[in-house]
């Protein structure tokens, strides 16, 4: 699973993918299957932006597919949402594919990985919250120890 969700796309494939959605794009003939491998190399770049772009172009594909298509992009938006660290969508995503697809092991090792790291975030983020928290209580009785002592 690591490297579905770590794998950085090489600029050659982003390239190559990116001119020929371009081209189709251009001609009037842009198919599925062009628009998916382009999406598919957005979110495994390394630059937000290009993410965001490659989850908009799977949302646009996502009531276009067949079964097995939507799958495809069920599972990937769930993977471009966890790299942009939008756990709540990534998880919706997957849980998307998991009531139709309940044993997919992929999936389901997804949902793990997106639950650990909303778990990880929600920790840190509890800890950040208490040190700001701690700091104000020792700022406001520094406050009240020096009016104290002025009197």
């Amino acid at each position: 699973m690591e490297a579905v969700l770590s794998d950085p796309v090489n600029t050659e494939d982003l390239l190559k993918f990116e001119k020929k959605y371009l081209a189709e794009r251009r001609s009037g003939s842009l198919s599925n299957s062009t628009q998916f491998e382009y999406a598919w190399c957005l979110i495994r770049s390394k630059y937000t932006d290009d993410i965001k772009k490659g989850a908009r172009i799977l949302e646009d594909l996502l009531p276009k597919g067949n079964k097995e298509e939507q799958r495809d992009y069920l599972f990937y938006l769930a993977v471009a949402h966890y790299r942009l660290k939008e756990y709540e969508k990534a998880l919706k995503y997957v849980r998307t594919l998991l009531s139709s697809e309940p044993k997919n092991t992929q999936a389901l090792d997804l949902e793990k990985v997106i639950k650990k790291a909303m778990q990880k975030d929600g920790l840190v983020g509890m800890a950040i919250v208490g040190g700001v928290a701690l700091g104000v209580a020792g700022l406001a009785s520094l406050i009240g120890l020096a009016v104290s002592k002025s009197k």
